[in-house]
């Protein structure tokens, strides 16, 4: 089966990459079949050219990724790097003739350190498989991104992602403390560190965190963690409109609180997951707002947080007494996207980040946008850092509303320009976002980072197309 799809027909140019491939790889690790390749094309996202690729290489070894860069540079192929593929923004779609490098099989913890509270893993250890190992020692893994279940920890590096906790915790990007990198051209390179501080030289670590593998191949990571907190409770808050949500999480924050969980549901996302999973809540809620403690008094500090959404104009406030109760109100937010997908069958999720005194302003916009395009728009969002997911429900199969789908989701990157933000929080720029990133970071951020990427890249052979 292995070799039938290696001596399939192929060009001159095709047949000599495979061969030099195969010196140096196991005959399993290398796929060419075009009808196994093309699962490899592409991600997640909507709206995003894929390429076909000339072979899928799937390495065990970091010697066996330094053996694929350096065939790729010596014969100037393109190389795309690959997690679980799970990305909303098309950074892992397949370029016309590359090498899809997928890290999938390079899926090893290779220490668990609670001294140093550290670990050392590879790039296609699964986010929840970390987190449960983690947790065997008393520590925790913090960044929980919703794809946690089937994300990889490369992936997550590559997009800088972030997910539920992050008011409380952070984003990846302060997680990752060292890396190993093979970079284009074979070599590889260390950065960063193993100890709790280290500023020597440039911070070469962060640079290659958001990066979507167009600097190099991220092959080892060390990354800090936490010790494990108390169990979470979570408070459930509606209100008749967005505008008093998101007052009271202005409220709640410049109160100095520090809730571990701060997440926001629209009344059409609401609806939609009521009407998928029979969910049961209010159908006059206007804004759904959730929030969490893992303090050591969690009961007290929600009771204070549901005395400030009462005050914002909460017109019911239900706080959980256990954690199963916690999980059942959770349970929503996890539905959110799934339950928006049901509404038209395709989703294309935007991830706009606003300062938290403009979430408001971003909520109402995207509601205008939705009514001037007559499409269904939903927005979860993680409230505590200003994080928001308008997702625009559309049928791939009418091509006006897909017309009308693309244009609504550039009229809200702009809408989270004007309002002093970012196009993404944690998805990445991939395809999808390119020509609003130049617009975010102007023409000389734009040389810049140019300048960089060929500084690592000179043949441009890492993930073209991407970014910018």
């Amino acid at each position: 089966m292995i070799m039938s799809r290696i001596e399939a027909p192929r060009d001159e140019v095709t047949g000599n990459l495979l061969d030099r491939l195969l010196a140096g790889l196991p005959a399993e690790a290398v796929l060419s079949d075009p009808d196994v390749t093309v699962a490899y094309a592409n991600d997640m996202a909507s709206f995003c050219e894929a390429g076909t690729p000339a072979v899928v290489v799937l390495p065990r070894t970091v010697e066996e990724v330094q053996h694929v860069m350096r065939i790729a540079t010596e014969l100037r192929v393109p190389v795309v790097p690959q997690g679980a593929r799970t990305g909303l923004s098309g950074g892992a779609n397949a370029s016309d003739g590359c090498i899809v490098l997928s890290l999938i099989k390079m899926d090893r913890i290779l220490e668990i350190s609670p001294v140093d509270r550290i670990a050392v893993v590879e790039p296609g250890v699964i986010n929840a498989a970390l987190s449960r190992a983690v947790n065997e020692h008393g520590l925790c893994y913090p960044p929980d991104p919703s794809s946690w279940e089937m994300c990889t920890i490369g992936g997550n590096i590559g997009t800088a992602s972030g997910g539920l906790c992050c008011v409380k915790y952070g984003v990846t990007a302060e997680y990752v403390l060292g890396l190993d990198v093979v970079l284009a051209d074979g070599r590889l390179m260390h950065t960063g560190r193993r100890t709790a501080k280290g500023v020597a030289g440039y911070d070469l670590t962060r640079l290659f965190v958001g990066s979507e593998g167009s600097l190099g191949i991220v092959v080892r990571a060390v990354l800090a963690l936490k010790p494990e907190p108390p169990q979470q409770l979570v408070l459930a808050a509606e209100f008749a409109s967005a505008a008093a949500a998101c007052d009271a999480v202005c409220r709640i924050m410049e109160g100095g609180h520090v809730p571990s969980l701060l997440e926001l549901m629209d009344r059409t996302t609401v609806k939609a997951v009521n009407d998928m999973a029979n969910m049961g809540l209010p159908e006059t809620t206007e804004s759904l707002l959730l929030a969490g403690f893992d303090t050591s008094d969690p009961a007290a500090d929600l009771a204070a947080l549901g005395a400030l959404c009462e005050a914002a104009g909460a017109t019911q406030v239900v706080p959980a007494d256990d954690l199963a109760e916690s999980e059942l109100l959770l349970q929503a937010r996890r539905l959110s996207l799934t339950a928006l997908e049901a509404v038209r069958g395709v989703t294309m999720i935007d991830d706009v980040c606003v300062p938290r005194s403009r979430l408001g302003d971003l909520i109402e916009g995207v509601e205008r946008i939705a009514e001037k395009h007559q499409l269904t728009i939903g927005v979860v969002a993680h409230a505590g850092d200003g994080n928001t997911h308008p997702t625009v429900c559309f049928d791939a199969g009418d091509p006006d509303e897909s017309r009308r789908a693309r244009e609504s989701f550039d009229e809200i990157m702009a809408l989270g320009l004007e309002l002093g933000g970012t196009i993404t929080g944690e998805h990445g720029v991939g395809v999808l976002k390119k020509e609003w990133l130049a617009r975010e970071i102007g023409p000389v951020g734009v040389e810049m980072q140019r300048a960089i990427k060929t500084a690592f890249d000179p043949l441009g052979i890492l993930n073209p197309g991407k970014v910018f």
